[in-house]
């Protein structure tokens, strides 16, 4: 197997007032392409620290081992090869969903793929782009919403918008924080089959989660403790 993530030896620390604290220390993990790895741990563990490293968000400590995406590493992206990173090669999906309000569920799943687009391109390729991203909410159990507001939707539907939101770029790697967890159990499950669904048509796949249960649906688990993966 091809690994696509390889974290080193990563530390970060926040300052909070006058003192230093230390979330994650020299944690490590590899990923492999095609894989589904479920990063366990307690609230405070460095769980969702780490996925926001991984996946570009926030930048380790200045002592902080390297994460390699393929054979780059990020810690020397320029700033717009770490935005492309963040906008086509990983796709994010959290547990509070962070869909805009004033858009639709099409306009909101589309969002990813309009950044960078200019207006002349815009107008060339929009018929493809709405065709697109209306498949992939048909997918996602979502035809009959594409018009409705994100405060006309369930909590389930919500999540499902986010997902396609992450998936219309096409990425090589989704990073799922808590995705569940917003959701009652029954609502949870149908997230997690739509997941396993789209691990098995190939995604990459690394999910958060306080829950063993939940983790049990990934191909693997690894366990985060005072910010070391153990």
């Amino acid at each position: 197997m091809t690994t696509l993530l390889n974290a080193s030896n990563v530390r970060k620390t926040y300052r909070l007032g006058r003192v230093d604290v230390p979330v994650l220390r020299d944690a490590s993990i590899s990923i492999e392409e095609g894989e589904w790895v479920a990063i366990l741990g307690s609230s405070g563990s460095g769980k969702s620290t780490l996925l926001h490293l991984l996946g570009g968000l926030d930048r380790g400590d200045s002592n902080s081992g390297p994460i390699q995406f393929g054979d780059e590493d990020l810690r020397k992206f320029s700033p717009r090869r770490e935005n492309h990173y963040r906008n086509r090669d990983v796709g994010f999906v959290f547990q509070f969903y962070h869909l805009l309000p004033e858009l639709n569920v099409l306009e909101n799943a589309m969002l990813p793929a309009l950044v960078g687009l200019s207006r002349l391109r815009w107008h060339r390729e929009k018929s493809a782009l709405r065709a697109r991203t209306t498949e992939l909410l048909t997918t996602c159990g979502l035809a009959h919403r594409l018009t409705h507001r994100p405060s006309e939707l369930s909590g389930g539907e919500r999540q499902r918008v986010a997902i396609a939101r992450a998936l219309i770029n096409h990425p090589r790697i989704l990073l799922a924080d808590e995705p569940t967890g917003n959701l009652d159990a029954e609502t949870g499950r149908g997230i997690l089959d739509l997941l396993a669904e789209r691990h098995a048509a190939g995604l990459t796949l690394v999910m958060v989660t306080h829950d063993a249960t939940i983790a049990a649906r990934a191909q693997r688990q690894v366990r985060i403790v005072d910010g070391r993966v153990v």
